[in-house]
């Protein structure tokens, strides 16, 4: 059947958002614990994927805090919206590629609080591209659960067999797998060692190849 519904992961997929990540982890960190030095960008970033409390809990556990999540969580939040769109922007040829998929129904999934995701993507300038976008605490179940997908599939009318997942980590092909849609992984993304472990169904290297594929 013809594929009717593409559903992005955001981090990592669409968007290198890793430099605001780390200055917001960072912040965040120095306030609970004034003087703890700064966690290098590439270890923030291969903490990214599973939601902004799991990012917090690695890098507390990284930085050897002993100070609850709870308490850091919140810290993170307030710097990360204030420098969410510093240097964040679209991977080379995302914006063709949704250009190119635009018949489709477009959504993103992701881990990410909602909020804050829908807000990246309007300041980006490709929010309207998206039927939804669903984020971390818009849904009972974060990925890998295939709930988030399953229901973008039914709102958009589809089965699986008419949908994909596109996303840079295991997260997002188990997620695929879950909801029984084609799934396909991006090389460049924050965690390409995880897809050699669960791989997808296949790998793009550049998102502009995704149409030809479909």
């Amino acid at each position: 059947m013809p594929i009717r519904v593409v559903v992005f992961d955001l981090d990592g997929t669409l968007v290198e958002s890793s430099g605001d990540l780390a200055t917001a982890v960072n912040a965040a960190l120095a306030k609970a614990a004034p003087g703890v030095p700064p966690l290098a960008g590439d270890v923030v970033r291969s903490f990214v994927g599973s939601g902004a409390r799991k990012l917090i809990e690695r890098c507390l556990a990284a930085s050897g805090l002993r100070v609850p999540p709870e308490d850091v969580l919140p810290l993170f939040l307030d710097a990360y919206r204030g420098c969410m769109l510093d240097t964040t922007r679209l991977y080379p040829g995302v914006e063709e590629a949704l250009e190119a998929l635009a018949p489709r129904a477009l959504a993103v999934l992701t881990n990410k609080p909602g909020d804050l995701s829908r807000a990246i993507l309007q300041g980006l300038g490709v929010a309207h591209r998206f039927r939804r976008v669903y984020g971390g605490g818009d849904l009972p179940e974060r990925k890998p659960d295939p709930a988030g997908l399953l229901r973008i599939l039914e709102e958009a009318g589809a089965t699986p067999a008419e949908g994909v997942m596109v996303g840079d980590s295991d997260v997002d092909v188990l997620t695929g797998r879950g909801a029984g849609v084609l799934t396909v992984g991006v090389s460049y993304g924050f965690d390409p060692e995880s897809l050699r472990a669960v791989p997808p169904d296949f790998v793009l290297d550049d998102l502009r190849q995704l149409p030809g594929r479909l």
